[in-house]
């Protein structure tokens, strides 16, 4: 049996940041149910606002794209970037005001 890799050039990541409203009682509500479909399509919850899944290729990537927007809530900012494994293991991160070694394992395991 033949060996497949992946390229850290060619599987990508899909990263969701948005703002939404809440200062009702059915905005606060539709906020959660947005990040709760998040996370039941496997993001990581990044920062609060700030969530990110491995995708494999520009076709994974177009699909959760297209999930995401029939899931939108009715009101707010979302906005989703594209970016490469590399890009993404090669990100900078402090915490608590300390640098922190990139992350080069990710949790997320895609099955083709």
């Amino acid at each position: 049996m033949r060996a497949t890799f992946l390229s850290g050039y060619r599987v990508l990541w899909i990263l969701v940041m948005f703002d939404l409203p809440t200062d009702t009682k059915k905005q606060r509500k539709a906020a959660t149910r947005f990040r709760e479909f998040l996370l039941n399509e496997g993001f990581e919850r990044s920062q609060f606002s700030v969530y990110a899944r491995f995708v494999s290729g520009k076709e994974g990537f177009d699909a959760r794209v297209r999930k995401i927007e029939r899931n939108l809530p009715t009101e707010g900012d979302v906005q989703i970037l594209q970016f490469t494994d590399k890009q993404y293991e090669n990100m900078i991160r402090f915490y608590d005001q300390g640098r922190q070694n990139s992350r080069k394992k990710h949790d997320q395991l895609v099955l083709f």
